[in-house]
């Protein structure tokens, strides 16, 4: 009758999924709850009307944290890429970019969000034999070309919604990362 008392919760704690497992989650700061949130916003910037003002006023704050300042070289290399193009068969906003060169500002903007939930387990999960961890995100991307303080082009890219399932097996379970570290002095 002891056993069964000492058994009863671990084979509670043995089911499926549980509680006690671990969960993270990566976030870009944005206020924006998905792509289809972050697209709707990023479509009312209005190339030639739209300003730095109006771009932290939809979301697009190009003082954030997730906002990478692409330097002048580098915003000809990735907007006109192919030098047998000629600059009247541009976009206008990239060939007025061009055209002021130093002038022009450009702005990539990363936004998204990863959600970690381990499932499966707890045991096997606790003791490193068998982990299984879905895994969903999404994730925005867009690149605004701004000249005296007016955007002059924007585009956008991303992953609307992205969903895996990782999975790791450990035959010798807390054991497997001793026999890792061992062979890697080894090696050494």
């Amino acid at each position: 009758m002891r056993r069964l008392t000492l058994l009863a919760p671990l084979a509670f704690l043995a089911g499926c999924a549980h509680p006690l497992l671990p969960e993270a989650s990566v976030d870009s700061r944005a206020p924006f709850a998905d792509f289809a949130a972050a697209r709707e916003s990023f479509e009312r910037i209005v190339p030639y009307t739209s300003t730095a003002a109006d771009l932290k006023a939809v979301g697009f704050d190009i003082g954030a944290g997730n906002v990478r300042q692409i330097p002048y070289p580098d915003v000809v290399g990735r907007l006109a890429p192919n030098g047998s193009i000629a600059l009247a068969d541009l976009d206008v906003g990239i060939r007025d970019c061009i055209l002021a060169r130093l002038a022009c500002r450009a702005y990539e903007f990363r936004i998204g969000r990863e959600t970690r939930t381990r499932t499966g387990g707890f045991i096997k999960d606790f003791l490193n034999f068998e982990r299984t961890t879905s895994v969903v995100s999404w994730r925005f991307e867009a690149l605004v070309v701004v000249r005296d303080d007016v955007v002059l082009f924007r585009t956008f890219g991303g992953e609307p919604r992205n969903e895996r399932v990782e999975h790791e097996s450990n035959p010798l379970g807390p054991l497997q990362s001793i026999g890792e570290s061992a062979a890697g002095r080894i090696v050494r």
